[in-house]
């Protein structure tokens, strides 16, 4: 059973980066894609990025390509998401998800199964 704990959260200034780190409590992510979403308030969950565990990814938006990266560290059996140059608009809770999607849900909330509690990230302006 994979459990999933998010940290790295907190309060930000514009401009300023956070690293998120996504850790199984269960097992490794072997077999796994393992993804950051985000849910602003009152806004649908949308995603990040994702990356699987052996071969393939990462997968972004578009509209975050370059601003973040989403990483896999074996040695700690982490998945990570290097956010820069952050915007008020990236303020949200993020969450780290695991699954086995298909390409074509790779870059949905259907795609995944486990799903951590989530980090607060707050970015002011």
């Amino acid at each position: 059973q994979v459990q999933l704990v998010e940290s790295g959260g907190g309060l930000v200034q514009a401009g300023g980066s956070l690293r998120l780190s996504c850790a199984s409590s269960g097992g490794t992510f072997s077999g796994y894609a393992v993804g950051w979403f985000r849910q602003a308030p009152g806004k649908e969950r949308e995603f990040v990025a994702s990356t699987r565990w052996t071969g393939g990814g990462p997968y972004y938006v578009d509209s975050m390509k370059g601003r973040f990266t989403i990483s896999k560290d074996r040695a700690k059996n982490t998945v990570d998401l290097q956010m820069n140059n952050l915007r008020p608009e990236d303020t949200a809770v993020y969450f780290c998800a695991a699954g086995r999607p298909i390409v074509g849900n790779i870059r949905e909330v259907r795609g995944y199964n486990y799903w951590g509690q989530g980090t607060q990230v707050t970015v002011a302006s």
